[in-house]
């Protein structure tokens, strides 16, 4: 089999809520997401999505997405889509860096080698470890008392895990978490996620002040080194995010016990066949994990449905629904919501079909 085209459609996805904020004032109205399709001569076509949190997140943004591709697209043509690890080292051999450009021909190559084995991707991924996966309710950054207004009407619909956007003013992420951890009960998670919004002062101010609160901590300054000065001034159970994005990384973590649990996005370490190495990794050292991606709909909420499947329930600390945050459906066949749970379609690869009409005219084709 031979890859013989690689298209690229845009898609915007506006959020139900209007607007999605988190820590220095960041957020986002609209997502910009990309989706790609690779065309092989087997008459089988593979299709991933891949949608940045804006760009003052990560080292990613939209457009650089679709101009990565059009970058490494043109390199690809005439390779076998199924030799995933030959993939990867291609790509990485003709474009340093830019993981997250890569992921959607890595996830599209797994749905690839789904259908022809008329396998889902779960079952490949070393089979189906849960039934369903739980997932958790990221809440935007708003005031103590709005956020906790959110969290009582989502726990309504079901979640029980829930992700405060903090990284603000010391004092009032210290109020935004006290406030949502009172309407709680015990049985629930709650994590506070800085997204390196912190300065090393301002989080060891609030990791004193919540001491006495059942609270996770995520990612509160920009360094990893930071972050292991706050690990260690704390007894709250702690999550590492963004600079977990490689198996370098991630092996350079369990060697200093900075972290309790990880958060493993998909596109940020470069696709699904990267992203079961450090799965695997991760199970292996006793390290659970929140599965998800850095935003998207249909597609990356199925790709990320596949990979908690396929990982045992006591690592897979959460997981995430994004396509029930956004307004636009672009695929059919996609997970959707049970109170709380979710799981991934038993149907070849990933298990969705793009709508045409919503995808609308391709912006970039390479044949």
């Amino acid at each position: 089999m031979k890859i013989t085209a690689i298209t690229a459609w845009q898609v915007d996805l506006p959020l139900k809520e209007g607007r999605y904020s988190w820590s220095n004032g960041n957020f986002v109205d609209v997502f910009d997401t990309t989706i790609v399709g690779i065309t092989t001569d087997a008459g089988i076509t593979g299709y991933a999505e891949c949608c940045p949190l804006g760009s003052a997140y990560l080292p990613a943004y939209a457009l650089g997405v679709r101009s990565g591709l059009h970058e490494i697209g043109p390199k690809l043509l005439g390779m076998d889509p199924t030799d995933l690890n030959n993939i990867n080292r291609h790509m990485d051999a003709v474009l340093r860096g830019h993981n997250y450009v890569k992921a959607p021909i890595d996830i599209a190559c797994w749905d690839i080698l789904g259908k022809l084995t008329e396998l889902p991707v779960y079952k490949i991924l070393g089979g189906s470890a849960q039934d369903e996966v739980a997932l958790y309710r990221a809440i935007s950054q708003q005031s103590p008392e709005e956020m906790a207004t959110k969290i009582a009407g989502y726990r309504a619909e079901g979640y029980t895990k829930f992700q405060l956007k903090v990284g603000g003013n010391a004092d009032e992420d210290i109020a935004r978490i006290k406030a949502c951890r009172n309407i709680l009960s015990p049985s629930d998670t709650l994590v506070a996620d800085a997204n390196t919004g912190w300065t090393r002062a301002e989080a060891a101010r609030v990791v004193a002040a919540v001491a006495d609160v059942d609270v996770y901590i995520e990612q509160p300054c920009p360094t990893y080194e930071e972050c292991l000065s706050i690990r260690r001034r704390t007894g709250r159970p702690f999550v590492l995010d963004e600079v977990i994005d490689n198996v370098g990384s991630l092996v350079k973590g369990l060697a200093d016990d900075a972290m309790d649990v990880i958060n493993l996005k998909i596109s940020k370490v470069g696709g699904l066949t990267k992203a079961r190495l450090m799965r695997d990794l991760a199970v292996a050292s006793g390290i659970p994990m929140t599965i998800e991606d850095t935003w998207g709909g249909d597609i990356t909420t199925a790709a990320i449905a596949h990979l908690a499947r396929s990982t045992p329930e006591e690592f897979c600390f959460s997981a995430t629904d994004f396509n029930s945050y956004v307004t636009t459906r672009i695929a059919d066949g996609a997970p959707q919501r049970d109170n709380g749970f979710m799981t991934a379609p038993d149907a070849p690869g990933l298990g969705v079909t793009p709508l045409p009409d919503v995808l609308g005219e391709p912006a970039l084709h390479i044949e």
